[in-house]
């Protein structure tokens, strides 16, 4: 009897294992999916572990992104040394991967220049960098409260701003307020498309860049575009 037991145990694990080795990475990405949804990162990560073998780069980019939600710093440098090419120029995991090593969670001060450096390196090797890569960087530059890196990396820039760029722009000149900053801001409020004056955010950091420089009357004004719309 319990040989036969034990031999029905052995069956069932080998079934399971057979089952779980033979997914697809349409249901480990479904599954991990789930796992992100339901904010189980842990479970994410380790589902992650037990399937990498299988898993493409939408599961990679899905397992980043756990290690950013759990402050899981090692193991998403642990990731990152295994990406192949091919997988370093897709541009989703070089988004996240900007967000994992721009996320402030990092607290000592000089891992953080270190990961700078290394977010910059990633910015290098980007070809064609889109409006969705460089605000995903600006806002890790802002959450490590270095808004003049915002500018710096501002006038490295060659494509159109669109309203999250230009949000976090006009964040960073309001805490720089230097000649150059207020040039800067300015400058973008002046040449912003008008459509963009539907978006109360954007408006809502462009009014207070302009207290910041001083300017009262240009802030009042586009605060009564926000109260003719509401």
């Amino acid at each position: 009897m319990f040989r036969r037991i034990v031999s029905l145990y052995q069956n069932l694990y080998k079934t399971s294992s057979i089952s779980s080795s033979s997914l697809s990475s349409r249901e480990i990405y479904s599954r991990m999916k789930q796992l992100m949804d339901s904010k189980e990162y842990k479970k994410t990560l380790d589902f992650f572990d037990q399937q990498s073998h299988s898993c493409t780069d939408f599961e990679i980019n899905l397992a980043l992104k756990a290690c950013i939600s759990l402050n899981e710093y090692q193991c998403g440098m642990n990731i990152q040394k295994t990406l192949s090419q091919n997988s370093l120029n897709n541009p989703y995991i070089q988004a996240t991967l900007i967000q994992f090593y721009s996320e402030s969670f990092i607290s000592s001060i000089t891992q953080l220049l270190l990961d700078c450096d290394l977010v910059m390196s990633i910015m290098l090797t980007i070809t064609n960098k889109s409006n969705y890569i460089y605000a995903t960087m600006l806002k890790g530059l802002i959450s490590n409260n270095m808004p003049t890196k915002v500018l710096d990396l501002f006038d490295e820039m060659n494509i159109k701003s669109n309203q999250a760029i230009l949000t976090v722009l006009f964040g960073a000149c309001s805490r720089v307020t230097n000649d150059r900053a207020m040039k800067i801001g300015r400058k973008l409020l002046n040449q912003m498309p008008k459509n963009f004056l539907n978006d109360n955010k954007l408006l809502t950091s462009a009014i207070n860049m302009l207290m910041r420089f001083g300017d009262v009357r240009s802030a009042e004004n586009l605060f009564q575009m926000i109260q003719k719309r509401t």
